[in-house]
């Protein structure tokens, strides 16, 4: 198993392995978890292997990256959640943690976001307190837009992203 780096009630929150490709793939091949993502599905485990590599690359050069979220009940690969450090110009942002989440579709509705959520920003205020964090989400993810509410995020503006409207959103 990969490096734990969080464990609540429900959920282990580890590094992202190799052999999480199944589960990768089996998420990110879904047209519906890609609905608000620019609906670019992925099509082969070959691309669920590159971006684990992709991942994994930022844990070795930035120390942090999205983790894999594990069911404890089923010992289950349902999703990731985390930081991404953005160091490309973003809304006028740089050099900032984007808080992220994406779980498989039938885990959608059991709070699984605001539980990896909550565990990731408990984790950021003790390791990660040199980078402001921030989040987007396109303006029509109305699920998501509840999620980082209760996370604690508010949405401030309204942007152009990869051609799509998004929210930035603040941590309050």
């Amino acid at each position: 198993m990969g490096k734990v780096i969080i464990e609540t009630e429900r959920l282990i929150i580890r590094e992202l392995e190799d052999s999480d490709c199944r589960g990768i793939f089996r998420l990110d091949s879904n047209p519906e978890v890609h609905r608000y993502l620019g609906g670019k599905p992925l099509t082969t485990e070959k691309q669920a292997s590159e971006v684990i590599a992709f991942i994994r690359k930022q844990y070795q050069e930035h120390g942090i990256g999205r983790w894999a979220v594990i069911q404890k009940e089923s010992n289950e690969f349902i999703g990731w959640s985390g930081f991404k450090l953005i160091k490309v110009m973003t809304n006028n942002h740089i050099d900032y943690l984007d808080i992220g989440y994406r779980f498989v579709q039938e885990a959608w509705g059991q709070g699984y976001a605001t539980e990896s959520g909550k565990a990731c920003l408990q984790y950021a205020k003790t390791h990660l307190t040199n980078y402001s964090i921030h989040a987007i989400s396109d303006i029509n993810n109305l699920d998501s837009k509840k999620v980082l509410e209760k996370l604690g995020f508010e949405a401030k503006e309204i942007f152009d992203y990869e051609n799509q409207l998004h929210f930035w959103y603040h941590l309050r």
